[in-house]
């Protein structure tokens, strides 16, 4: 069985394509990863699949010079595609969203080749929308997805949010150990996603400062890039415990030392902290359609997880919260406690056998 997997060049579409590779290998005669051009520097670790880079581009409804010549890229890109399949013939098609896949996903249909999309958050973007009309299968991360997409729902499969196999929980010592952290003390860990939130960073960053007690206290901040200097400062200055890192692939580590998180709410941040089991405060990106909000309340809405709006994100906000978190113990552990209500599946696992079905 030959299978071509295309994906945009975010983290959020690219690791769970990565997972899906990975699950494939030992069944699947030929693997090809399909990337925009654009991925190229990200040093993509597939040592089991062929990788091939194409033209890709975001477009919007305006007439400008960027979006004409993005135009033109996203045709050659969909030529390059065609010719991939042509040469390729796979026998599945598989996409993970973004305007990347539309051309790959229609050649497939336009050829009688079997196709699969999956779609990581709750709300389905625009290409996935689309596709779903076209696609053999459907599958979601959540079952909340459903709703949101106009096609039977004999095509759609549930299957979850394939992860990064690594992501395992650690012995607490062993986790507290790699970042020097001492057993007694509250670990808070703090993300703004793969691209980083200067908003979000300069938040924390005074909310932590404005605490009474920050000797009990110690925080993984992933800053992103171009935060990370003006950080670096900000925190040497302080008597404080932290682990600051531009980016942080060792994620395993910092989920299973983790009492709080706070962070975006991403898909794969929510698959993430329902497979840890972490208690959250969620400041949902607040464009791309409200993708981030509706992912961030199926852990609200089950007790799991506080939501502070962008736009309502304050000092004074962010640390009524760490107060109410830091002064009830069982506050927390209700929280967690909260996640039981979910399953999580080995949505790797899952999503290759609805591939491989379709053979």
């Amino acid at each position: 069985m030959r299978v071509l997997v295309v994906s945009g060049s975010s983290g959020g579409h690219i690791f769970p394509a990565l997972a899906l590779v990975d699950a494939l290998k030992d069944s699947c005669a030929d693997l090809l990863l399909v990337l925009p051009k654009r991925s190229k520097d990200n040093n993509i670790p597939v040592g089991f699949a062929q990788i091939k880079y194409i033209h890709a581009a975001a477009l919007s409804f305006n007439l400008s010079g960027r979006n004409i010549a993005g135009a033109c890229s996203f045709l050659l890109g969909a030529w390059e595609g065609m010719l991939i399949i042509l040469k390729f013939r796979p026998d599945v098609v598989v996409g993970f969203g973004s305007l990347n896949t539309v051309a790959l996903i229609f050649w497939a249909w336009l050829f009688r080749i079997k196709t699969i999309i999956h779609e990581q958050n709750v709300i389905p973007g625009r290409a996935n929308r689309l596709l779903a009309k076209l696609a053999d299968r459907v599958a979601v991360s959540f079952s909340q997805t459903n709703k949101y997409l106009n096609i039977s729902a004999k095509k759609i499969a549930v299957t979850g949010n394939p992860l990064r196999k690594d992501l395992i929980l650690i012995d607490r010592k062993q986790a507290l150990d790699f970042f020097k952290f001492k057993e007694g003390k509250f670990n808070i860990l703090i993300t703004g996603g793969s691209q980083g939130s200067v908003k979000l960073n300069s938040v924390c960053f005074e909310a932590i400062t404005a605490y009474p007690k920050k000797d009990g206290l110690q925080l993984i901040h992933i800053s992103g890039t171009r935060d990370y200097p003006r950080l670096k400062s900000k925190y040497g200055s302080l008597d404080l415990s932290c682990g600051l890192f531009e980016f942080f692939p060792a994620m395993q580590y910092a989920y299973s030392v983790a009492d709080l998180v706070i962070c975006r709410s991403g898909a794969a941040t929510i698959s993430e902290l329902q497979k840890f089991r972490i208690p959250a405060i969620l400041i949902p990106y607040p464009f791309a359609y409200g993708h981030q909000e509706a992912n961030a309340r199926i852990l609200a809405d089950a007790g799991a997880a506080l939501i502070i709006k962008d736009e309502e994100l304050s000092v004074e906000k962010l640390s009524d919260k760490l107060n109410v978190f830091l002064a009830d113990p069982e506050k927390l552990e209700a929280m967690r406690q909260a996640y039981a209500q979910f399953s999580v599946p080995d949505a790797s696992c899952l999503l290759a056998k609805e591939v491989l079905s379709l053979n």
